[in-house]
């Protein structure tokens, strides 16, 4: 009898269009770098060209096109995929994609401790706080904590801070990229960190995890969970990836 599983996935990836090429390049086209296969320009899923701002950016984007091999799977193209959704959707709504951020500073993940058990507090206070520290000691930004769920208003001047920061990141890749890693932390504090360089990728997404850590540090890991977070820090690293790129 045939494996059910095993034929979904064949199917699925019998769907997949085969590799039609040799070689994936980039070679500039104005004030961006295009990339090119066999040659010829790749276009996005809504037809505009793939085309990155900077060699270094481009050249992740041309890897995993030349990494492909019969066929071209793009949910193992995670740099492409972001750049396909920067170019097709970022691009054209730039506003809206800042105001979604600035509104994650509005509700930060870090804001909202835990009231109990009192291990995971105290873990709260010594991991989440430095990044609370910082941002009054760099920008005069302070917040209100709270316990539980229960909104808090947050200083005007502290979010009126947060924007001036994230406002030196209008352009679409930058901007693409924040978004990216302020949705999957739930911390656009923590995304303003990693951006400055004063957190690296393993601690911002360990900070993002702290909660879901201490879970399975007392209950035990959900093999699918693990696999999904997985995922999730995949999409993470290219944006990352992508937002160091730019220079």
């Amino acid at each position: 009898m045939t494996d059910p599983i095993r034929r979904s996935q064949e199917l699925m990836r019998a769907e997949l269009p085969k590799k039609f090429y040799q070689t994936a390049t980039v070679e500039q086209e104005g004030e961006g770098f295009a990339i090119k296969l066999d040659g010829r320009g790749v276009k996005t899923p809504g037809r505009n060209p793939l085309i990155l701002p900077t060699p270094a950016a481009a050249e992740m984007v041309r890897a995993e096109w030349q990494a492909q091999e019969k066929v071209i799977d793009p949910a193992k193209m995670p740099v492409t995929r972001l750049a396909n959704t920067v170019i097709d959707g970022v691009a054209q709504n730039a506003d809206a994609v800042f105001e979604e951020i600035l509104a994650y500073a509005g509700n930060d993940m870090l804001f909202y401790r835990a009231e109990s058990p009192e291990e995971l507090v105290a873990r709260q206070a010594e991991r989440w706080d430095p990044v609370l520290d910082w941002m009054a000691e760099e920008f005069g930004a302070r917040f209100v904590l709270v316990e539980g769920i229960m909104f808090s208003e947050q200083p005007t001047e502290s979010i009126a801070a947060f924007r001036s920061e994230i406002d030196r990141h209008r352009a679409p890749f930058a901007l693409g990229s924040l978004h990216v890693m302020t949705t999957l932390t739930g911390s656009a504090l923590v995304t303003l960190a990693l951006a400055r360089r004063r957190l690296t990728l393993d601690e911002a997404w360990a900070l993002a995890n702290l909660e879901e850590d201490w879970t399975i540090e007392h209950w035990g890991e959900d093999a699918e969970a693990a696999a999904r977070r997985a995922k999730r820090f995949e999409d993470m690293k290219a944006a990352h990836d992508l937002f160091v790129s730019l220079g």
